[in-house]
């Protein structure tokens, strides 16, 4: 038997064990003895505290009678507490190395308890006594267990995994606070609604991806073309002709893309077909062929990756049960110091308790079934009738420009230089407002409402997008027609150049041509190119300008002249503005859409698009909190933002077919661009192989690329897919039952409780 005193703070504590061979039966022993000690010295405290407030409470007579017999029950106390420990008293050093691994795992098991605290089905009061004992009595031995010969290492590791803990906590505080535009979307989230929120939330992830986008075509293709390439006005393709020289600074010419614009490093047509360049031997056509695949197979990879996370995300804990107990008991944060930030969470709540109490009453809804098909019939009919509409009004002004460039663009005005354009950029501002007010009489779920409403401005954009790729395709047959008959005066004007006679004695110097003044083919990469530039520019001033009309200086009437009007503005007409969802979401979409179809035929797009979404993040930021009101019925987004990763992700795939046959088909031009002289772009891969690498790797490629191969690989994927996908439908339906039998079992349980209640009464 061994007698062990530790002495902590005031008090000393003692600790008597006995060494038995059973190790489960001496832990039980220590543990009994060192709450034995713990009692003892609560005891105390409560009769030192109760002292105190029956001392101030008392009359200044009776205070040194109180105090004598408080004191002699104290010292009683005390005393019955020193004998019996009196005897059990040693130093530390006496401890075992046994009874040392014991009161170690005494510590460790504390130090769970106290993180599993939360998550323990016990009374608050309990939780909190529970909590203080332990950690009291992880503070005590654990400084003790650090003391004596052989046990720094142990404090140490103690002192360290503090440390980290600390750094962890910091850690994740600093990447919080590096999100960019978090308290911004917190607030907006807020005053708006979780579904305001998602739309901005999308335009952060958006614009992270156009980053990426950027560093890699403006590290490597952009800037190897400006550095190491040839410099302006060494051969044709890098000169702007001289005919066009005198206006090639013009701002109307460089606002359409043109002049010296369209001869530098933005558009596909300045870049030289030079197979190496520079001193580290670039591999220029090979660099801007995988810098397009690349960018393409980026996207797909992190929506598809960041569409599986949400399924992941959603998919666990979705439980409704008590859901207005929930948010009235457990929404506030008591950690909140700061007044703006308890604003916006009494804001956000207030706007939770709205989302529920609608989602209660949809769910409660009664509605004539035979008049709503109706309505909702005819509602898809006048859809398909706007977008039959606009399909054929884009169809009919693409044609129609087609003409004006046969008859020359400097013979017609402005307005039918960019009708085209500005067609495009109305419709996708006007429908979706028509299809809002269509979309009043199915009488849907907010929620349900806003998917139909984004599938139909969805298949308007889509439409509208696909005419204008068909009308495209044309201008370029057109194009590669009169790339015919260039080529054919090139060849010609060329045999007349160096087929004239000189004289034997004659010095004069041979004829030079400038670059400048070298007769050139149509670049029809270069083409579509600026009319994709065009597009997105003429679609970000017509969205601004709309905003500061829509939006701003309608909130400025509405807040300035409803005193003095016949009617009251803001409950009337205009009043407030309220937040388009799903137009901004669909014109965020298409945007991108865009900028995947042309972004290889135009490599200054990912720029665009970047400036772009920073501008629009601050402007519709302040648009949203300044001149918009709350929607009437706010309603609660979904779990996750995949219904707008799945349109993103079928924009992607109907924007790179286009690409991809251009690519495949379509035969590069013949004087301009990296794949200038080749039969398809792609060649740029068969050359390369021959060239940098040997035989047997050609081989090995051209083997792996054999359809023999390929088809029976995608094949396996397919089923691979198939499989995965049916495993993960029959994880789902086991989950449901699993809650099913939880519900029933928690349901018997509530039972027996009752009933065991009224037999106790």
């Amino acid at each position: 038997m061994f007698i062990l005193t530790l002495p902590l703070n005031k008090h000393s504590v003692h600790v008597f064990t006995t060494a038995s061979k059973d190790s489960g039966e001496g832990e039980e022993e220590l543990q009994r003895r060192l709450e034995k000690r713990e009692r003892a010295r609560r005891k105390r405290e409560n009769n030192r505290a109760m002292l105190t407030k029956r001392c101030e409470g008392s009359e200044r007579a009776h205070l040194p009678r109180l105090s004598s017999e408080q004191e002699t029950s104290e010292e009683a106390n005390e005393a019955a507490a020193e004998e019996d420990t009196q005897e059990e008293e040693v130093r530390p050093e006496s401890l075992s190395p046994e009874e040392l691994e014991k009161l170690k795992e005494a510590v460790d098991e504390r130090k769970k308890l106290i993180q599993s605290l939360r998550g323990k089905p016990w009374p608050m009061k309990k939780k909190l006594v529970t909590l203080r004992e332990s950690q009291e009595f992880v503070e005590k031995y654990e400084g003790a267990l650090g003391k004596g010969k052989g046990r720094k290492l142990y404090a140490y590791k103690v002192m360290m995994t503090k440390k980290w803990m600390k750094f962890q906590r910091d850690f994740e505080n600093f990447k919080t606070a590096c999100i960019p535009w978090e308290m911004k979307i917190k607030e907006i989230e807020s005053h708006f609604g979780s579904s305001v929120a998602s739309y901005f939330i999308f335009l952060r992830w958006m614009y992270g991806i156009n980053l990426i986008l950027f560093g890699l075509t403006f590290g490597l293709v952009m800037v190897p073309e400006a550095l190491m390439g040839r410099p302006y006005g060494s051969i044709p393709r890098k000169t702007v002709p001289r005919a066009e020289e005198t206006s090639a600074m013009d701002f109307a010419v460089l606002w359409d893309c043109g002049g010296y614009a369209q001869y530098s490093v933005l558009f596909y047509g300045f870049y030289n077909n030079q197979r190496a360049v520079g001193w580290l031997k670039f591999r220029m056509p090979l660099s801007y062929f995988l810098v397009g695949v690349g960018t393409v197979a980026y996207s797909y990879m992190v929506v598809i990756r960041t569409m599986a996370r949400n399924a992941n995300e959603s998919g666990v804990g979705d439980d409704n049960s008590f859901n207005f107990s929930w948010k009235m008991f457990t929404s506030w944060d008591y950690l909140i110091g700061n007044p703006e930030t308890a604003d916006n969470k009494f804001a956000s709540i207030t706007t939770s308790f709205k989302e529920a109490i609608l989602e209660e009453q949809e769910s409660r809804k009664d509605d004539n079934i035979h008049l709503t098909r109706f309505l909702r019939v005819l509602a898809n009919f006048l859809v398909l009738c706007c977008l039959a509409g606009s399909g054929y009004l884009i169809y009919f002004v693409v044609r129609r420009s087609q003409k004006f460039a046969l008859d020359g663009l400097e013979n017609h005005t402005w307005w039918e230089r960019n009708e085209v354009n500005m067609v495009m950029s109305l419709l996708g501002m006007f429908c979706p407002m028509l299809f809002d007010v269509i979309s009043a009489l199915e009488n849907y779920h907010p929620r349900v409402a806003l998917q139909w409403q984004l599938g139909r401005i969805f298949a308007l954009f889509l439409g509208n997008l696909y005419t204008f790729i068909i009308a495209l395709m044309d201008e370029i047959n057109l194009k590669r027609e009169e790339e015919k008959i260039i080529k054919f005066n090139i060849t010609m004007w060329e045999t007349s150049l160096y087929n004239g006679t000189v004289s034997e004695n004659s010095t004069a110097p041979p004829v030079t041509i400038q670059p400048a003044d070298v007769p050139r083919g149509p670049c029809w990469e270069t083409m579509v190119g600026q009319e994709f530039v065009r597009l997105i520019i003429s679609d970000t001033m017509t969205t601004y300008i709309m905003l500061l009309i829509g939006d701003f200086l309608r909130a400025v009437l509405v807040r300035f002249l409803n005193y003095c009007w016949c009617w009251d503005l803001e409950a009337g007409f205009p009043s407030y503005s309220e937040f388009d969802v799903s137009g901004n979401v669909l014109g965020l979409i298409f945007n991108q859409g865009m900028i995947w179809m042309g972004a290889f035929y135009a490599p200054c797009l990912p720029a665009l698009n970047v400036l772009r979404l920073h501008v629009s993040m601050y402007l519709q930021c302040w648009a949203v909190m300044c001149c918009n009101v709350p929607q009437e019925r706010v309603f609660k987004a979904s779990g996750s933002n995949n219904f707008y990763m799945a349109m993103l992700l079928v924009i992607l795939f109907l924007s790179t077919l286009p690409a991809i046959y251009t690519i495949v088909t379509i035969p590069p031009s013949f004087d301009c661009g990296p794949f200038s002289g080749k039969k398809r772009m792609f060649d740029v891969i068969q050359e390369t192989l021959e060239s940098d690498f040997p035989a047997w790797f050609s081989k090995v490629f051209s083997y792996a690329s054999n359809p023999g191969l390929v088809l029976p690989f995608i094949l396996l994927m397919v089923l691979a897919i198939y499989y995965l996908q049916s495993t993960s439908k029959s994880y789902k339906e086991a989950n449901v039952e699993l809650k099913k039998k939880l519900h029933a079992v928690n349901s018997i349980c509530f039972l027996l409780i009752i009933a065991r209640t009224f037999m106790c009464f």
